[in-house]
């Protein structure tokens, strides 16, 4: 039931420091994505001000979610939703923060493009928005390891891949986000922040 990533126990702190800058003190933060729940069970406890909401598409990560919660039992910690971001309607609103972790270059480019139509819908005005992974910068891989990630991920499936920031940059502007901030993380990784207009 309960899933366990490394990447996550790697990132997590690095990700923390640029939420616990950016992200309100206080709120609703809404994860997408959230995977195994590693990230959300870490997150939580230590930004006890917000609400954390995490969400993800599939039963396994969902039953992991679950686990995770239970584990670690910080009150701010909500039950896990089931989320797919080309729905039309999604199981949330109103929300001040939103956290998406390595998603959009393991799915098609339509579940990007619809992640950024729902953040349009139900994040608040003035709301941040964080998407952290790794990105093509200006149309080319600044790392040979992105570059054979890339090529390892579209062998698996054509529909995945790295994403150019320009082009995720666009489509998010579509909907009413601004990129704010662009930090590099460890693993030849990027932070993406977004402000909603």
């Amino acid at each position: 039931m309960k899933q366990h990533s490394p990447a996550c126990e790697r990132n997590r702190g690095p990700i923390l420091e640029v939420l616990r800058e950016v992200f309100p003190s206080s709120g609703r933060v809404l994860e997408i994505a959230a995977g195994t729940g590693m990230h959300s069970a870490w997150f939580a406890p230590r930004l006890p001000g917000l609400t954390w909401q995490p969400t993800d598409i599939g039963d396994s990560a969902l039953a992991s979610l679950r686990a995770w919660r239970e584990e670690v039992a910080a009150p701010n910690l909500l039950e896990p939703l089931r989320l797919d971001t080309r729905d039309p309607v999604w199981p949330v609103s109103d929300v001040q923060a939103a956290l998406c972790c390595n998603m959009i270059h393991i799915s098609p480019w339509e579940s990007a493009v619809g992640l950024f139509a729902g953040l349009g819908r139900v994040l608040d005005a003035g709301g941040v928005f964080v998407l952290y992974g790794p990105f093509r910068l200006d149309g080319v891989h600044h790392a040979p390891s992105n570059e054979a990630f890339d090529r390892s991920l579209r062998s698996r499936d054509p529909s995945w891949g790295v994403r150019d920031l320009d082009a995720v940059t666009a489509v998010a502007a579509e909907h009413g986000l601004v990129q704010e901030e662009l930090r590099a993380l460890p693993a030849n990784n990027h932070a993406v922040v977004f402000r909603k207009r």
